[in-house]
């Protein structure tokens, strides 16, 4: 009797001990919750555009919790009931037209509305929460000013090229850059002068080509995280020297 007595104590000790265990073991999980390691994507020449995509969208751009969700919910009610109280007369403030190839991104008090931005088409639009930016996502041109540039030979020559290029995300290039078609022809010249810094003056002249696609390839690169494919670099002209002008007979 003594030994089950003290078997049945020690028993209810393991008992009572697994239970305290389990307790703190929630407790400190409810206290230090598991933080989520940031996935950090490689970059390979397989990787596409909308695979990275994907992940900065999520990255980026997570929707609203708690309070804010809240706050957000209250105002929009409070919106709609201001649209149907002025209902028809509203409908021309609530309903706003894009053309095929624009893109429309709307801000609701502050935040991404719609990931894939909105049209083109009909779409509505609250005047007192509701900012919007129209993205033009046909292709688009500019001219790279004259670069003077030194060659790797100790040459001065004048430089200038054209670019095309499109916007492959509207909200890309609008939260990930402050003017878009102003940081790209600021990334072009720049990139210009240091690619042809490398060469001489007889591979500038002979390899237009091969320049013209190795810029395409950095450019194309540097301005991915702004939404903006560079579909097409071309070197348009060469300007000597006027002395190497005079040798050469020009």
């Amino acid at each position: 009797a003594v030994v089950s007595t003290q078997s049945t104590g020690l028993v209810d000790e393991t008992v009572s001990f697994r239970c305290i265990c389990e307790f703190e073991s929630s407790y400190n999980i409810m206290l230090n919750p598991p933080q989520t390691t940031k996935v950090e994507i490689e970059e390979s020449g397989s990787q596409t555009h909308d695979d990275r995509s994907k992940f900065q969208l999520n990255e980026h751009f997570l929707p609203s919790s708690g309070s804010n969700m809240l706050v957000g919910y209250f105002l929009t009610l409070v919106s709609l009931l201001l649209v149907v109280a002025f209902f028809p007369l509203s409908l021309f403030f609530v309903i706003k037209v894009v053309q095929q190839y624009e893109k429309a991104v709307i801000f609701r008090l502050g935040e991404i509305k719609n990931k894939e931005g909105a049209g083109p088409g009909l779409f509505t639009y609250l005047p007192c929460l509701d900012e919007m930016r129209i993205v033009d996502m046909r292709t688009i041109s500019f001219d790279v000013a004259p670069q003077e540039i030194l060659t790797k030979d100790s040459v001065t020559v004048t430089v200038d090229a054209v670019v095309y290029y499109r916007i492959r995300d509207a909200i890309w290039s609008v939260c990930n850059v402050d003017d878009v078609q102003k940081a790209t022809k600021l990334l072009a010249q720049t990139t210009l002068r240091n690619m042809l810094g490398t060469r001489t003056l007889a591979g500038i002249l002979s390899e237009r080509e091969m320049i013209a696609h190795g810029m395409q390839s950095t450019l194309d690169e540097a301005t991915d995280p702004w939404g903006v494919v560079v579909e097409r670099v071309e070197v348009k002209d060469v300007k000597l020297p006027k002395s190497l002008q005079k040798s050469h007979g020009c």
